[in-house]
């Protein structure tokens, strides 16, 4: 199984407060997230239970498991799609018990799909610009009569989308037809959209589908420049596992709804748990 990954940097891991770890530089920061003893029942049916991860400030971290592990599932819990039978979601310190997912976004989480939820007769700018609402400070009488304070805003705002596309060099896409645009570039215009609502936490749910890999070897440069630029953490759910052993710092396993394993790349693609979880138990004999 260790053949299949790529080798990459080492990042020193270090516990954390909260029983978990974390990056050494994030160590000194409150981390961006703290899931305890989350879980959710679907008709007595336990889809996720005792789930538990912290994630460091400007930690990349990765959750992983084979298909139907409940790994979306976590996302849903996470920005409030669902809302757990049991557990708590801390978000940046604030437990994010009994908040809908427009309230859970204005607290800094942001998420991508795994299938791609562009609006695609928009153009590109617009569909940015939906994201950017958060930051629209003038109000129904302003934008009504087109105040000043409204042209202001709008030039504002599509400065700000243009500066975003430009992160993956599509600013000279913004007229175009958002469901015109190639897959990899819908899948880039959907990460844009969710930095714009600025988030401290950054969820993407399989970007790397349907990429080939010179497209993947990219997007993984962009996730780290992203990262870096914004100072944010992102969690990530792939099935491409040289994206995950690439530039995930610590990982976290998922199957059947329950952790099985977390640790650093090197411990994840040697753990047997984990290997038999995706590969299945050798027969004896």
């Amino acid at each position: 199984m260790s053949e299949t990954f790529k080798k990459r940097p080492a990042t020193k891991m270090v516990p954390a407060p909260s029983h978990g770890i974390i990056p050494e530089r994030d160590l000194y920061a409150s981390p961006v997230l703290e899931a305890r003893h989350l879980g959710i029942e679907f008709g007595g049916l336990k889809a996720v239970e005792d789930f538990n991860l912290i994630i460091g400030k400007t930690e990349i971290a990765g959750l992983i498991g084979p298909n139907g592990a409940g790994k979306t599932t976590v996302f849903n819990l996470l920005t409030s799609v669902y809302q757990p039978t049991m557990g708590t979601v801390l978000l940046n310190g604030r437990d994010t018990a009994g908040m809908n997912t427009v309230q859970v976004n204005k607290l800094g989480i942001a998420r991508t799909f795994q299938n791609i939820r562009l609006f695609g007769n928009l153009s590109v700018e617009d569909n940015v610009r939906i994201g950017l609402h958060n930051q629209i400070r003038y109000g129904m009488f302003t934008g009504i009569f087109r105040l000043p304070g409204y042209w202001k805003q709008e030039k504002q705002q599509h400065e700000r989308a243009l500066e975003l596309l430009s992160l993956f060099d599509m600013q000279d896409m913004a007229g175009h037809r958002a469901g015109s645009l190639p897959y990899g570039a819908q899948r880039r215009l959907e990460i844009v959209r969710a930095l714009a609502t600025g988030p401290s936490l950054l969820l993407l749910d399989e970007p790397a589908a349907g990429m080939n890999p010179h497209e993947t070897e990219e997007l993984m440069n962009n996730i780290i420049r992203i990262r870096d630029k914004f100072q944010i953490a992102v969690l990530l759910i792939e099935h491409d596992m040289n994206l995950v052993m690439g530039i995930c710092e610590g990982i976290c396993v998922l199957n059947y709804g329950r952790i099985i394993a977390k640790g650093t790349a090197e411990e994840i693609q040697n753990n047997p748990v984990v290997i038999e979880a995706y590969l299945g138990k050798k027969k004896e004999g």
